[in-house]
């Protein structure tokens, strides 16, 4: 399951570094990427006295929850499979906006890959073939466009 898609300069395991944890999920890289790793102890000591790097950290944290509750808030609020793709879409194309359209390049295709989440398999890829009949959508290899946000909109109303 695909609980989040990081991006350039995202901490990983930071809330289980300051909670003394373990950090309980892995992660897998959807396309090229370079890793940077901190030791905890290191780390704690970066932290230290009050600095930049601290409010660095709590930010990075409650980016965290808020991104924790908006998942929670699509999950209850939306009854459809569609309903949920299409938040899920026009979430990842808001943090990427382009001028003209809403671009989610960094998104995985819906129809090779999706969170769990969304809905069984069969109406993942259902949905996401009637966004691309409609034209809402289109996909050329790894990018997806969004080209009719206002009928995305709908859907998770």
């Amino acid at each position: 399951m695909i609980l989040k898609i990081a991006g350039p300069g995202d901490v990983m395991g930071l809330s289980a570094v300051l909670a003394n944890v373990p950090h309980e999920v892995t992660a897998e890289a959807i396309e090229p990427c370079q890793v940077k790793t901190v030791r905890k102890q290191e780390f704690v000591d970066f932290l230290g006295p009050p600095r930049i790097a601290s409010m660095h950290a709590a930010q990075s944290l409650s980016g965290e929850y808020l991104t924790v509750f908006h998942d929670a808030k699509r999950l209850a609020l939306s009854g459809s499979a569609a309903g949920r793709l299409a938040r899920l879409l026009l979430d990842g194309a808001a943090a990427t906006a382009t001028a003209s359209t809403k671009s989610a390049s960094p998104w995985p295709s819906p129809t090779k890959r999706s969170p769990t989440w969304l809905a069984p398999r069969a109406n993942r890829h259902a949905a996401a073939h009637q966004f691309r009949r409609d034209q809402w959508i289109t996909i050329k290899g790894s990018s997806l466009t969004i080209t009719q946000p206002d009928q995305l909109e709908r859907l998770t109303a």
